[in-house]
């Protein structure tokens, strides 16, 4: 099960902040979580979307953990430059899909940081198990 990523990225989102430079945040880069698990996240293209993968550490299936595609977009209405975004992850190993919501931060000593949350949801053989399918 995949979990929140934290790790520093250079650069802007959304435009420059001239009054807080310490303030900007960015998506684009690679991002790797406390688990070990890795994702690495393309540039925003005209409509603040992105692309990119995602290489979790941790499952609960027994299948070889592969390298999964991630599809996503953030929201740049906030001109603070610490923005919201979500992504979906479509598990290449499994018959799961996670969400994954969360904002981009800046700590008092510049590290930019992701806090998310997530949900997944796997395939169950019918209705009646359906309670069991999100985590």
């Amino acid at each position: 099960v995949p979990a929140p990523a934290t790790l520093p990225v250079p650069g802007l989102c959304c435009g420059t902040n001239s009054e807080s430079p310490l303030l900007q945040c960015v998506l684009t880069g690679r991002w790797v979580n406390d688990l070990g698990s890795n994702m690495t996240i393309g540039a925003l293209n005209g409509k603040s979307e992105f692309s990119g993968s995602y290489h979790t550490a941790v499952t609960a299936t027994t299948n070889e953990i592969q390298v999964s595609a991630l599809q996503g977009s953030q929201n740049c209405m906030n001109q603070k430059s610490q923005p919201t975004f979500g992504f979906t992850v479509n598990w290449s190993f499994s018959d799961s899909v996670t969400v994954f919501t969360g904002q981009c931060f800046v700590d008092e000593d510049g590290k930019e940081i992701l806090k998310t949350m997530w949900l997944l949801r796997s395939r169950v053989d019918n209705i009646k198990d359906d309670w069991k399918a999100t985590r």
